[in-house]
């Protein structure tokens, strides 16, 4: 008897700053739920950010999303990556301009540090473009590593300033 594949509740990053920022994420989205392993449970709204690290480059569309996966961190991580590409971005330097960035925040309660994937992402404690949606639809997802909500997270965070709720068109996916 074939055993049925673990589903496991995913947090993911969407950001775009080049391009129909807003048609950017949607089609993420919608790419990421035509996998028949992946379903779209549910995505924050969409969130108007300043760039970090390099801020002589347009503003950010930010968004995070709930999936529920049968697959592996790594096959997720591929498939990001086939989703990035196919929308266009191309290799840039650290924190550059690009058609659409997808990140895994939380993959279930794993702690994965392979050279290409650190699960839960290094740097989620200290971004308010990240924490203020994921707080929206998960404000009691508990961080596996120092033990903190997200709502506390974003409590502990020095400034809410360079993201705000985005007031364009809805978020249709």
């Amino acid at each position: 008897m074939k055993q049925k594949p673990t589903v496991v509740d995913v947090y993911i990053g969407l950001g775009s700053n080049l391009g129909d920022r807003h048609q950017n994420l949607a089609r993420a989205v919608d790419l990421l739920a035509q996998n028949r392993k992946v379903k779209v449970v549910e995505t924050s709204s969409l969130y108007v950010t300043e760039p970090v690290g390099r801020t002589d480059q347009p503003v950010f569309l930010n968004a995070v999303c709930h999936l529920r996966t049968s697959l592996s961190p790594e096959d997720l991580l591929g498939l990001a990556k086939e989703i990035e590409t196919a929308m266009g971005r191309k290799p840039s330097f650290v924190n550059g301009p690009r058609p659409i960035d997808i990140d895994i925040l939380f993959y279930g309660n794993m702690v994965i540090n392979i050279p290409h994937l650190v699960i839960p992402h290094p740097r989620v404690q200290e971004r308010a473009f990240v924490l203020v949606p994921l707080a929206e639809i998960a404000p009691d997802l508990v961080h596996p590593v120092n033990g903190d909500t997200v709502a506390h997270m974003v409590s502990r965070l020095k400034s809410l300033k360079g993201v705000r709720k985005w007031n364009g068109e809805a978020w249709n996916v």
